[in-house]
């Protein structure tokens, strides 16, 4: 039986392709969830190896990695698994050579955790004494096993006595398979009091704390993490709910080893000595001139307290209920939480619903935004207004404090200043995945590289400390840096490149660690083996970061016309160096960039870069914010068991069925017209389109086989559901359709054209994309 397609969705307006082009037909485009279902499908029963030279897994797929020497690709991604052998070779090709780290990704249930190698308490892990790297399964072992050779720098440093082993016949190590630092990518080592955390005085301390609070200096014992649970009057019934989930639900999940304070602020703060049953409060007027109240009792054991600690959570939405203010002291809640952690570190949540307009950072009113695009100064809208959020951003860092903010807002907020946000419905499985995932505080990252490849850039949420090292409040799960490499001499395609990042941290419950990943990369000559291993997820998201740290320097139509361009290079490079031999008017994809042009198109029609003037600075601001920090793979905290995906485009739905979109962020659920009451039934537990409850935030559950199969877990994005031409939600759902014609962009189909003619115009006329030919302005 054919079914006949439905018609596009109510959608924002987009932009047809000008100029002639041939008709295509879109089922004959590229499609990428045919790669990602195969890919899917290739790694459901299959054990991916570490070995270099071999694919990896597409970020989509759910795969069990064994770790051969090579940390796996949930740790560590990169663009191409190749590395050219010249720079002048790595500029052809046009791919962007990075890495991007992951240190405390989610593994697979069926995968061994990361080795801890624990030398003792007073010998941390062995090092070359010519560039510092720790030792790792690509060095070799000389004289006899007295000394190793660094395989970043070829130093040779000697061992010590009690880390020394006879060799085989080979040149290993007799103990070599019992030790894993020698056999695995990724370790974990304990490590002695030389690596504790240190805090420098520094001009930050100056800016932020009041004379009454001197910061405190000096080398940090790793204690267990403590939380500082700050709360806005204004989004007070949902906040406390959510926490006392957290602490005391049926599925609570907070650290038994960690202590917890609980702040409230509104045009003061107020502090709880949670030591007493009546906890008392304690008021602060002065929100220029912060100090702490109270030092004992501010700091418990939620288990230790749970009493005092429900009632206070029960009382403090009804104490506050008739009590409005339009103002919020949020610098200076956060000021007294850094008070509050300063010397040893921590974690801060903070829970905000207004604009922040009194206090330290305190922020000016509603921006004109609709007067600012397209101007010299679209750009500060992008940027923090007041220096007070990044003195306090780089004082977080040298502390070891992470700040994670919900921030729940009804209007203008200037994200750009304060960062991230979460929605009521979705709070409380935010709050438990930020509890729940492996966080390491007081962390310090380095990324070091083997002879001939040079780090030039860094990409992420941290604060640097010098020109190597990167300093993090918190580093989590969910968290990435994306490092930028060029190649910078001849190197050898007889040998390796190498790469090592070390992350030192504190554990949640108080252990100093150092974690470290290692990549050994072949190193190729020709064109075709860059390309040929690839990775495209990797690439994109490189691309799509680099475009997001440009928003506070470039107009956004100029972000867009980058992007393009970078697409464009990429398939004119495959076109000239591997396959100059068709047609000037045949478009040629690379099979690991046959993807790129839609992910491209997918990317400027993100909400932090796309064109429509419908999307306000916050959003933009905080899906920046999430790009800069988010990781290439989803965390496997769960899985939807659903049919296989399909094109992302109205083109292919039909007018009886129920579609599911997900882009982490926001689920929609469209419901067809003509939808089988059947099928409503088993979903929603009712038989008429009309009877279905526009505003429900989850599914229900239901005795039924399809409702069975939802299954998600982990950070579960907000819900709408969307009934075809009755609901408002059904707009986002089609802008969303990022194969369609939408959000002041083309249609996929367009949109490979106008790449197209860009790559053939380099043909006619000479020159390079953005050089000699540029096509600027012409499509956005």
């Amino acid at each position: 039986m054919n079914h006949k397609h439905i018609p596009q969705p109510p959608h924002s307006a987009g932009r047809s392709f000008q100029g002639f082009r041939r008709r295509i037909d879109p089922a004959q485009l590229p499609s990428p969830t045919e790669l990602i279902e195969f890919d899917r499908h290739q790694w459901e029963d299959a054990q991916h190896q570490t070995l270099p030279g071999s694919h990896v897994p597409f970020s989509t797929s759910d795969f069990v990695s064994l770790d051969q020497g090579n940390s796996s690709p949930k740790f560590v991604r990169m663009t191409t698994w190749n590395i050219p052998y010249t720079s002048r070779l790595a500029k052809d090709c046009s791919i962007p050579l990075a890495a991007v780290f992951q240190p405390f990704a989610d593994l697979d249930p069926r995968e061994e955790p990361v080795p801890l190698v624990d030398l003792g308490p007073n010998h941390g892990p062995e090092r070359c004494e010519g560039c510092r790297a720790y030792i790792n399964p690509w060095c070799t072992w000389v004289r006899g096993g007295n000394a190793w050779k660094c395989n970043l720098c070829e130093h040779e440093t000697e061992v010590s006595s009690a880390y020394f082993c006879n060799l085989d016949g080979n040149g290993r190590r007799l103990d070599h398979d019992q030790r894993p630092e020698l056999t695995h990518g990724t370790v974990d080592f304990a490590v002695p009091s030389e690596y504790w955390a240190h805090t420098y005085p520094s001009t930050h301390h100056n800016a932020i704390f009041s004379p009454q609070e001197p910061p405190p200096t000096g080398t940090r014992q790793p204690l267990p993490m403590n939380f500082v649970e700050a709360l806005h009057s204004g989004a007070l019934h949902t906040a406390c709910s959510a926490l006392r989930d957290v602490l005391f639900g049926e599925n609570a999940c907070f650290p038994p080893q960690s202590e917890i304070a609980i702040l409230t602020f509104d045009v003061t703060l107020h502090f709880y000595d949670l030591s007493s049953d009546l906890v008392p409060m304690l008021v602060l007027p002065d929100i220029d001139e912060v100090f702490l109240p109270l030092r004992s009792g501010l700091f418990v054991r939620p288990a230790e307290r749970q009493a005092a600690i429900e009632g206070l959570l029960s009382a403090l939405p009804e104490r506050f209920e008739n009590i409005s203010y339009t103002d919020a002291a949020l610098g200076s809640v956060v000021i007294a939480s850094l008070a509050a952690l300063a010397g040893r570190g921590g974690q801060v949540v903070v829970f905000q619903s207004i604009m922040p307009k009194i206090g330290p950072g305190a922020l000016s009113g509603d921006a004109k935004e609709a007067d600012l695009y397209d101007t010299s100064k679209e750009t500060t809208l992008y940027a923090p207004r007041d220096n007070t959020w990044r003195d306090i951003g780089a004082l977080c860092a040298e502390e070891g404090i992470g700040v994670s903010m919900f921030l729940t807002m009804s209007q203008y907020i200037d994200v750009g200043s304060i960062a991230q946000h979460a929605d009521g419905a979705v709070l409380h499985s935010q709050l438990r995945r930020l509890v729940r995932r492996t966080t390491g505080y007081n962390c310090t990252m380095r990324v070091r590289s083997s002879n001939g490849i040079r780090i030039s850039e860094y990409c992420g949420n941290f604060h640097p400390r010098g020109p190597t090292d990167l300093d993090f409040g918190v580093l989590d799960a969910d968290k990435a840096v994306s490092v930028t490499l060029q190649v910078a001499g001849n190197l050898n395609v007889r040998a390796y490149a190498f790469l090592q990042s070390a992350v030192l941290y504190t554990t949640v419950d108080g252990l100093r660690r150092v974690r470290t990943f290692n990549l050994a990369l072949p190193i190729v000559e020709l064109a075709f083996n860059v390309f040929r291993l690839a990775d495209l997820d990797t690439t994109v998201y490189h691309l799509a970061r680099e475009a997001v740290t440009k928003m506070t320097s470039e107009k956004l139509a100029n972000i867009r016309d980058d992007l393009t361009e970078n697409c464009s290079a990429i398939l004119l490079a495959y076109r000239n160096k591997c396959s100059n031999a068709s047609s000037i008017d045949q478009l040629i994809l690379p099979d690991a960039f046959r993807s790129l042009p839609i992910f491209t198109l997918a990317m400027t029609k993100s909400k932090c870069l796309r064109a429509a003037r419908n999307v306000s600075s916050d959003v933009r601001n905080y899906y920046a914010h999430r790009m800069l920090s988010m990781s290439v793979r989803n965390p496997t905290t769960g899985r939807i068991v659903l049919p296989d995906i399909m094109r992302d485009s109205h083109l292919y739905m039909e007018g009886h069925g129920v579609y599911l979109i997900d882009n982490g962020e926001t689920m929609v659920m469209w419901i067809g017209g003509s939808v089988s009451p059947q099928l409503l039934l088993d979903l929603f537990g009712v038989d008429d389109i009309m009877a279905l409850d526009s505003q429900m935030n989850e599914l229900p559950r239901l005795e039924t086989h399809i409702s069975a199969q939802d299954q998600r877990g982990g950070r579960i994005p907000k819900f709408h559901i969307a009934r075809q031409n009755m609901d408002g939600a059904e707009l986002e759902f089609s802008d969303m359709l990022v194969e369609d014609q939408n959000t002041g962009a083309m249609a996929y189909t367009d949109y490979l054209s106008f790449v197209h003619n860009q790559i053939k115009q380099v043909y006619r006329e000479g020159g390079t994309l953005g050089g000699g030919v540029s096509l600027r302005g012409s499509i956005w």
